[in-house]
């Protein structure tokens, strides 16, 4: 009798959980001067980035992460013309970035150019405003692009990977103090900030660097579904607007999946679970 071979993914979400995902096909794979990259197709999540052995993003539900770290920071600032990503190789904040017509130009500072030539050719869905007049493209290190770039940006989106290999000092107190200084008198600032489930011994700390430099710090929450624990946290620090005083009426009809007026408003409702990590009293 003949069997039919699959080929698996496995992601060690945690030293004691493993997620594993059907390969229909390895699409690319190699070794950049930063990390490991591979592209595989997946049956659940169809094409799926992965770096070091971590999904990054999938054609699937990426649209949750990157409408999540863009859209509420952008309806939040009350004119954002210029735009900074770092990270977030595979191109996707960008494209709902330029969704927002106030913006003159949006700065994609990428430290591994591998990983958005790959996502060109293999995730084009993502990738597809990369070639946006609006856009630039660095291929650089975010952090030292920051540090030579005060008073420069509206928003900065920290579309980083885990706090691991190149990532590590994205997620340091001296990072966002130079973000602090690379934004005008308005600006706000955006991170992905792990899984409160898998990253409790990471959030409470971040938070509190990020709320000892911004006048205004808010926590919200997306739920991604190849990301641990599904619950994932977005760290905002904004110099002078509060996400919550917007006026979600006010907020424009776009092109989106998950991401919502209402969506705005609700992502801050945080459980009581995740109120203890921050410090805050059960309400």
């Amino acid at each position: 009798m003949n069997q039919k071979l699959y080929l698996w993914f496995s992601e060690a979400q945690t030293k004691d959980l493993t997620l594993s995902c059907r390969v229909k096909e390895v699409l690319h794979q190699e070794e950049t001067p930063f990390q490991s990259l591979a592209v595989l197709d997946t049956e659940q999540f169809g094409r799926m980035l992965v770096l070091d052995n971590i999904i990054q993003t999938t054609v699937k539900d990426e649209f949750v992460y990157h409408e999540m770290i863009t859209h509420v920071a952008l309806n939040t600032h009350a004119a954002p013309k210029k735009v900074l990503v770092v990270g977030g190789g595979d191109g996707g904040s960008v494209r709902e970035i330029i969704k927002h017509q106030s913006v003159e130009k949006a700065v994609h500072c990428e430290i591994d150019g591998a990983v958005v030539e790959a996502s060109r050719r293999y995730l084009p869905e993502i990738s597809c405003a990369l070639d946006n007049p609006r856009v630039e493209i660095i291929i650089d290190d975010g952090i030292k692009h920051v540090r030579e770039n005060k008073n420069t940006y509206d928003i900065i989106i920290v579309d980083s990977t885990d706090p691991i290999g190149p990532a590590v000092g994205l997620f340091s107190v001296e990072f966002y103090k130079d973000i602090f200084a690379a934004l005008k008198e308005d600006g706000i600032f955006v991170a992905q900030t792990e899984s409160p489930f898998y990253n409790r011994d990471l959030i409470p700390g971040l938070y509190q660097d990020v709320a000892g430099i911004f006048p205004v710090t808010r926590l919200y929450l997306a739920v991604v579904p190849t990301y641990p624990g599904s619950l994932w946290t977005f760290t905002m620090g904004s110099k002078k607007y509060d996400p919550l005083a917007v006026d979600i009426s006010q907020i424009p009809q776009m092109d989106t999946k998950y991401y919502s007026p209402a969506i705005h408003q609700a992502c801050f409702v945080l459980p009581p679970f995740v109120k203890e990590l921050l410090g805050e009293q059960k309400k």
